[in-house]
């Protein structure tokens, strides 16, 4: 079992104390949720003796990155299937890329049309016509498998917290923070992506209703950003050394941070925020600012 510390958080009130699960420290370039997720579709990818780990992902995505260095660490060839044709020419301009390339991801680069079909019968056996016999691990990477690693986060001495918050992007992590929350707990999830599609998504995977979903800080959408936003994750780091990414757990922390100061939350409350990493996607989130014009993040990474 893979326990990651629990950091205090700074909070300019005491009705509540905010804590922090740093996730983002569980291995160097398998960050997070990614290893949880990745943890036991490798291991069953090993079972069905397949060497080929196939999965889907955008221009910065975590899950792309994570998959290239697991795949690399432990012996599997790895295949990207890609959401944007014109990124083929710009692998050497994204840090992501470059870096799965360099773990030694071959690539298929899809209009954004097809990558809609990435689920549809049809188009995986045209992938396995192409690749041959892979293992496929969804875009994100949640399936059973990693929601069981995700049922792994928590532990014993979590049971001194009231409510357990995360970022939600497939909605594989927080169900395993449901599954594995004790009767007095919530957990409340924060998408990065604009509406509330994702409760039949988790529902189908969960085994209580001690969950909601907030909704109010995805800043627009999903890789979207606002100067207040970089302003809050940049403030954090100087104040608690801890690094938020802006994709998911920067959008997570700035959510509960402001429901704290709206007495969303009863006075003595304990919250655990869980990190699920991602830090890699700074790099590449800055070249997208500095082209903007606008500020950018001031980490160490």
């Amino acid at each position: 079992m893979h326990q990651t510390p629990t950091q205090k958080i700074q909070l300019t009130t005491n009705k509540v104390t905010l804590s922090i699960r740093r996730e983002d420290l569980i291995h160097p370039f398998v960050s997070g949720n990614k290893f949880r997720k990745l943890k036991y579709n490798l291991l069953q990818a090993k079972a069905e003796n397949k060497n080929v780990i196939l999965t889907f992902g955008g221009a910065f995505s975590n899950h792309i990155a994570a998959v290239a260095f697991a795949g690399k660490e432990q012996g599997f060839s790895t295949i990207g299937v890609i959401r944007g044709e014109e990124l083929n020419a710009k692998i050497q301009e994204n840090p992501t890329l470059q870096f799965a390339q360099n773990c030694g991801m071959q690539f298929k680069f899809i209009s954004r049309e097809d990558y809609r079909l990435k689920t549809e019968t049809d188009f995986i056996t045209n992938l396995k016509t192409e690749f041959g016999n892979f293992y496929l691990v969804p875009e994100g990477g949640t399936n059973e498998l990693a929601i069981k690693g995700c049922e792994e986060i928590l532990t014993e001495e979590d049971a001194e917290f009231d409510f357990v918050c995360c970022a939600v992007g497939t909605g594989g992590t927080i169900s395993g923070l449901i599954n594995s929350i004790l009767p007095h707990q919530k957990v409340l999830g924060f998408p990065a992506l604009k509406g509330d599609f994702l409760k039949e998504d988790i529902r189908k995977f969960v085994r209580n209703e001690n969950w909601n979903l907030i909704t109010d800080y995805h800043f627009g959408g999903y890789g979207k950003v606002t100067p207040e936003l970089i302003a809050f994750i940049n403030q954090f780091y100087a104040e608690n050394k801890v690094p938020l990414d802006p994709i998911y757990t920067g959008k997570m922390v700035f959510g509960v941070i402001d429901l704290i100061q709206n007495n969303y939350f009863p006075e003595n409350s304990k919250i655990l925020l869980i990190h699920t990493g991602g830090i890699q996607g700074i790099q590449g989130m800055n070249i997208s600012l500095k082209k903007k014009q606008l500020p950018t993040i001031n980490i160490d990474v």
